[in-house]
């Protein structure tokens, strides 16, 4: 006779071993789906690469600028560096879905639906973060450097980016943007888990707006512009979280009257 009490559960009470068996065969999807955008990027690494050089040369000026690499085998490795690059966020939808789908038979209806919404919203928020990385704080942050360019004790001052700092430099760029632009997330699933609260976290919003730029001093290169852009837009997802905790709690009240 099945318990009718919990009947948004789904039914499957599989045995651990037939857990770990449909893990392995997650892991294998994904794994697979990771080798073969791996595979598609490689012959692709240039046109990629040259998509994350455009910041540099849109920063050069026109006809002027080059990379260089000092080492024989450091173009090749940037090249397999980049494939892998791509073949991440390639690949990261079918991850993803892969860990919804092992994940999702063990949740109740109402549990999934409070779920999903910060599933949809973590590479929105990341893609989000990375494209202000790529579109706006990079080619500010090159030309900042390249202002340095110039004539010093009657010697010339030339910028010569080497293909393995520069590539280093743009994934540290949009990694820290797209993965700090996930604090929403992270608040709001900590709410949600009710280990912090809306109160709890306005009391300590002075201590997050100094972490935040401490945060962005760590994740961007020693210069003030870099910090700014990544520190403030880090204070205004601190406060959409806030806001969006705020209608939560009232649309709670509204439904459970008191």
């Amino acid at each position: 006779m099945n318990d009718q009490s919990q009947p948004d559960l789904d039914d499957s009470k599989a045995p651990l071993m037939e857990h770990l068996i449909e893990l392995r065969q997650r892991l294998l999807w994904s794994v697979a789906a990771l080798v073969v955008a791996f595979l598609a990027s490689m012959f692709f690494a240039d046109e990629i690469f040259g998509i994350l050089v455009q910041p540099l040369t849109d920063a050069f000026p026109a006809g002027e600028g080059k990379l260089i690499y000092t080492k024989l085998y450091e173009a090749f490795f940037v090249e397999i560096k980049v494939a892998m690059f791509a073949a991440f966020f390639i690949a990261f939808p079918i991850i993803s879905n892969q860990l919804w789908a092992f994940v999702a038979p063990g949740l109740y209806a109402n549990e999934k639906k409070a779920f999903l919404p910060f599933l949809v919203a973590t590479p929105v928020l990341f893609v989000a973060g990375a494209s202000l990385a790529y579109f706006i704080v990079m080619p500010t942050a090159f030309r900042f450097f390249l202002g340095f360019e110039g004539t010093v004790g009657g010697l010339q001052q030339e910028a010569l980016p080497a293909m393995g700092d520069y590539l280093s430099l743009v994934m540290q760029f949009i990694l820290a943007f797209g993965v700090c632009f996930q604090l929403p997330v992270l608040l709001l699933l900590l709410n949600r888990a009710g280990i912090v609260s809306r109160q709890q976290l306005k009391s300590i919003r002075r201590y997050m707006i100094v972490g935040a730029f401490a945060l962005a001093a760590i994740l961007t290169p020693p210069d003030v512009v870099s910090q700014l852009m990544l520190g403030i837009p880090l204070i205004l997802l601190y406060e959409v979280s806030l806001l969006i905790m705020w209608f939560t709690e009232r649309k709670k009240k509204e439904i459970v009257p008191s």
